[in-house]
Parts: C-alpha cells; sequence; structure tokens
C-alpha cells in the first residue's frame, strides 16, 4: 500500500472586519509562527538604526579649513629647524585636526538581507505576544479624526498603534495625523523597529500578503 502523504497544516489567525468582529482566517507564514526572536539580535539591529537617525553637532576644521598657514614659516634647509611647510599642520598647536568628528549624520551600514530577518524577528516577537491584529480591510468615509479614534477603539488599539494598509489613502494620513503616536504605513516601509516599538500592530489582509516574503 503507498504511504499517504501528510497534509501540513497551515496556521492561521482570526481575520476582523473595521467593527472588530470575526469575519474569518488568515493564513500565517511558517516563519512568524517558527522563529524564535532573537533579543541580540534585535538589539544589534535597533542600535544601528537608531545611531543612523542621529545627527552630530561637534565638528572640527581640518588642514584644510584651518584660516592661515599659505606661507612656508622658513626655508627649507640650513635653518637647523625640523622642515615645515605649513603652520596649520595637524602637528602644530591651533593646526587642523586629524580624523577628528564631523557634524552631519553618520551612517552605520547594516545589510539589507539582515535587516528582513530583523523585520521577521519583530514580527513573531509582537506575534508571540498577542499583539497583531488583522483586519480584512480599512476604509474611511470621510478623513475625520473622530472617525479614525472611534475604529481604533472598536479594534481595542492604545494610540500607540502602527497600521500598515497595501497602499497610501490620502483620507486615512488626514483622519490619522491628529492622533499621537499612531502611525500609517505601507509594508515597503515597515521596519523592525517600527515595530518593536509599537504597542500594538493592525495590518490589512492585501498589506499582510505584501509582507509574505519577509521570512523567505
Amino acid at each position: 500500500m503507498p504511504q499517504s502523504k501528510e497534509k501540513q497544516v497551515k496556521m492561521q489567525a482570526p481575520l476582523l472586519n473595521m467593527k472588530g468582529e470575526s469575519v474569518g482566517q488568515v493564513d500565517l507564514q511558517d516563519t512568524l509562527v517558527e522563529i524564535n526572536p532573537s533579543k541580540e539580535f534585535l538589539h544589534e539591529y535597533v542600535t544601528i538604526y537608531l545611531a543612523n537617525q542621529r545627527e552630530r553637532s561637534a565638528s572640527v576644521k581640518t588642514r584644510s579649513e584651518v584660516s592661515g598657514g599659505g606661507k612656508k614659516p622658513w626655508k627649507q634647509k640650513h635653518t637647523g629647524r625640523a622642515r615645515a611647510g605649513s603652520i596649520r599642520s595637524p602637528l602644530w598647536r591651533h593646526g587642523g585636526v586629524i580624523h577628528g568628528p564631523k557634524a552631519g549624520r553618520l551612517h552605520l551600514d547594516f545589510p539589507r538581507q539582515k535587516a528582513r530577518k530583523a523585520l521577521a524577528h519583530a514580527l513573531a516577537a509582537k506575534y508571540q505576544e498577542g499583539k497583531i491584529t488583522f483586519l480584512d480591510s480599512f476604509q474611511l468615509n470621510d478623513a475625520r479624526t473622530r472617525e479614525m479614534a472611534s475604529l481604533l477603539k472598536k479594534l481595542n488599539c492604545s494610540p500607540r498603534t502602527v497600521l500598515v494598509i497595501e497602499e497610501k489613502n490620502p483620507k486615512v494620513s488626514l483622519a490619522a495625523r491628529n492622533i499621537k503616536d499612531f502611525t500609517v504605513t505601507q509594508p515597503e516601509n515597515l521596519n523592525a523597529y517600527g515595530v518593536l516599538a509599537a504597542d500594538r500592530l493592525v495590518l490589512t489582509q492585501a498589506a499582510w500578503q505584501k509582507l509574505s516574503v519577509v521570512g523567505k
């Protein structure tokens, strides 16, 4: 007798409508359930992400930026002194500074593949904490803050919520901009830090399908 193949059971989560009522199930990625989130790996990502957001104000002048020093201080030979070309050399007092800090944003590289992996770990951590809500769709009749706040209340969402919709929607953006700590974004703009910083993550079904490549 040929052996029967075992059917793989897909993990599913409740799918809600905008009234907070269950309307079905949404298929989850295997990685979302199977990943054991690494605190060390997520800490590495968050540290680099926050470092790249900071701008340094400290700035020193290099040799080319220090004023003066256009004339050779003394002739090259027969003075008994060491050779010198400029009084603004980094070896001189009041000269330029070598490898000092410069104002601007410091960029620390974090490979794209590792960033995708960090997002998968962050999503897995949120799911395992029970802080991800899946919606069948998200539409507003008017761009009113009151309507948006009412919907968040029906979904039992705190103000510090990230709503992920499949594409930009002017009505949703206008209705959300006056709610403190509430963020609306799209799947391509979602990152691990935004997921970890949120109290709750709300994803539409279409947005979740766009994120289906996260764990691959």
